[in-house]
């Protein structure tokens, strides 16, 4: 009975010093909150400064719900854990806030920790935002005190045992998260790393563009070398991998049109990218893209995820046949016989690696649900792809899938029903 006591006695120890050490973990880099916060002084060229950055964020993307008012949140985050629901952020003292010093939103972006001191869920992308200097995020601040506060409450979050509790956030952060600071690479020049500071902080392209574990925490160790986002099952491609959506071989000039207009000479932006160059991209000035460019153009080059085959991929004919019956019925007259496209109109099939990439999840959203390029100043009445997911079955979008992945030249791997149901 007394070894017992003693055992149970020892378990309660180890578990309190668990909980304290998860606690010091989540406390790191991080300084206590003055009692009576300073005077907050505000400029006009500040709240200016602080408009471009959270366009730069695209701050508004997450935090205004469609037909609601400018950053009162309300817009749900789908996760695999359950929805996210982000915050209001204007300046209203009880639904948003208007309570909180520079100090708080500081906080809130570097260390991911609310005002009340709760854990954030990174659904905030506060693991990219830490990288955010302090001056920045006075300016963002100091923005977001000038928009019309709303008195849009805030609305709780419906996640799943036990990823609701702070307890496992806790954990989660303890195992993930370490705020940082941006650190400029002084064997580059200030171009390449201001390019940097926005691709990896404000910008949070890793959000999308990188590899995620089972807890959702995406792989800092692998980069921007694409995965696929959670729920909404599109694949954001590689930005290192040239047969992806890398651009090391891609003029500056082209890198640029494509966050500036959501088209280029080499591609066209479409999902949630197309989201991203409405709401943020094509609103930065050409500096900023072209440092963006020019650090984007110098990402090392992964390994290949497989081997080249050395030989064509082997596909049924009769599959082919029936794909190709579908193809001229129903994308021939605007791709063209051969899949040559229509300049300025409509892309090229052959030889597209938006095409050719290993994972068809994108080319099965567009099929099914219509591929729309964003309206633009340079672009304002961009070509779009109807949905055929009314005309197609999973069996024919497979088939059609296949055809276009195997015809003029092209040599992807076939598509099969399973990769219809679950794209990856």
């Amino acid at each position: 009975m007394r070894r017992l006591l003693y055992a149970l006695i020892a378990l309660a120890a180890l578990l309190v010093l668990a909980a304290l050490g998860i606690v010091a973990l989540n406390l790191r880099g991080e300084d206590a909150l003055p009692d009576a916060p300073a005077a907050f002084a505000s400029t006009p060229a500040l709240v200016e400064r602080g408009r471009y950055l959270a366009l730069a964020g695209n701050c508004a993307g997450c935090h205004t719900a469609r037909g609601g008012a400018a950053y009162a949140g309300g817009v749900g985050i789908a996760t695999p854990f359950g929805t996210v629901f982000a915050s209001n952020l204007t300046p209203h003292d009880e639904a948003g806030i208007g309570r909180w010093s520079a100090a708080h939103f500081w906080r809130a972006m570097h260390n991911g920790r609310s005002k009340d001191g709760r854990l954030l869920y990174p659904a905030f992308p506060y693991p990219s935002f830490t990288h955010v200097t302090r001056e920045d995020s006075d300016a963002i601040y100091a923005y977001l005190r000038t928009v019309p506060p709303a008195a849009a409450p805030n609305a709780p979050h419906r996640l799943r045992f036990p990823y609701d509790t702070q307890a496992a956030l806790g954990v989660w952060r303890a195992l993930f998260f370490t705020p940082g600071t941006f650190a400029p690479d002084p064997t580059k020049p200030a171009e390449w790393n201001r390019g940097a500071y926005l691709v990896e902080g404000l910008g949070h392209c890793i959000a999308c563009h990188g590899t995620r574990n089972v807890l959702g925490a995406t792989e800092e160790k692998l980069g921007l070398t694409g995965g696929l986002i959670p729920i909404e099952n599109w694949y954001a491609p590689s930005l290192n991998a040239r047969r992806e959506a890398g651009v090391a071989d891609w003029t500056t000039q082209d890198v640029v049109a494509l966050l500036k207009t959501g088209t280029s000479p080499r591609a066209s932006v479409m999902g949630p990218m197309a989201d991203v160059v409405y709401g943020s991209t094509q609103h930065l000035n050409d500096a900023d893209l072209q440092s963006m460019a020019v650090f984007l153009k110098q990402l090392p080059e992964p390994a290949a995820r497989r081997d080249a085959a050395s030989e064509p991929t082997r596909r049924d004919a009769g599959v082919m046949t029936r794909g190709a019956k579908i193809y001229d019925q129903q994308c021939a007259y605007c791709h063209g016989d051969a899949g040559q496209g229509a300049q300025g109109a409509y892309p090229p099939l052959a030889g597209n690696r938006a095409v050719l990439m290993e994972s068809p999840a994108n080319l099965v959203q567009v099929l099914r649900h219509g591929g729309f390029l964003p309206s633009t100043a340079g672009n304002p009445r961009p070509y779009g792809m109807p949905p055929f997911g009314h005309v197609l079955d999973d069996d024919g979008i497979a088939t059609v899938l296949t055809y276009v992945r195997g015809a003029w030249g092209n040599d992807a791997p076939p598509v099969t029903r399973a990769q219809i149901l679950r794209p990856s």
